[in-house]
């Protein structure tokens, strides 16, 4: 008895068909789709780190708030190499960001690992680039509204669960996809 087949085989734009040993390969459209997307999320989460220090850093107008006034918040004695600053480790924005940072790391890796699973599955070459598209730029605005210009609601949560829904989509393709082996 054979095995039931994973997804219609679809032709891509260069004339080659995705078969298991190539759908991870420069290929397979889908694949070369989500690694661009996530290499921009992978861009956007390192400058998350950069944009932390700014915040630790930040001086407003700089020639017109005094020196008492301006942001340098460190949270380690080794990093004070201003005089007359103490550690701080509750400084609003700083934690703005440190914030939107974790919020990245917690939603944006398990979206990776989903998203490499459910290319797997051989999907619709324009399903799949459009929800990689759509997930990834959620994820910058989601950034944009909550670390860079705070925005108020519902604009955080509608970014947020844009790439939220997205992930369970995928999950939910895989796992029917995938069910009748178990």
């Amino acid at each position: 008895m054979s095995a039931p087949s994973l997804a219609p085989i679809t032709t891509p734009s260069n004339g080659t068909v995705p078969t298991p040993g190539n759908l991870f390969t420069l290929d397979n459209r889908v694949f070369c789709c989500y690694l661009f997307w996530a290499t921009v999320l992978v861009a956007k989460m390192l400058l998350m780190s950069l944009l932390t220090a700014l915040q630790r850093f930040r001086y407003k107008l700089l020639a017109l708030v005094p020196l008492k006034l301006r942001r340098k918040i460190f949270p380690n004695e080794e990093d004070l190499f201003f005089k007359n600053i103490e550690v701080q480790f509750d400084d609003p924005h700083v934690e703005r960001v440190r914030r939107a940072h974790r919020n990245d790391m917690e939603n944006i890796l398990p979206y990776f690992i989903m998203a490499l699973i459910y290319i797997s599955t051989n999907p619709n070459q324009d399903v799949a680039c459009n929800l990689f598209r759509v997930a990834s730029l959620a994820r910058i605005v989601h950034t944009l509204v909550y670390a860079v210009y705070p925005v108020p609601q519902p604009s955080r949560i509608l970014a947020f669960g844009t790439m939220l829904l997205i992930t369970f989509y995928m999950a939910a393709v895989v796992a029917l996809r995938t069910l009748s082996f178990i």
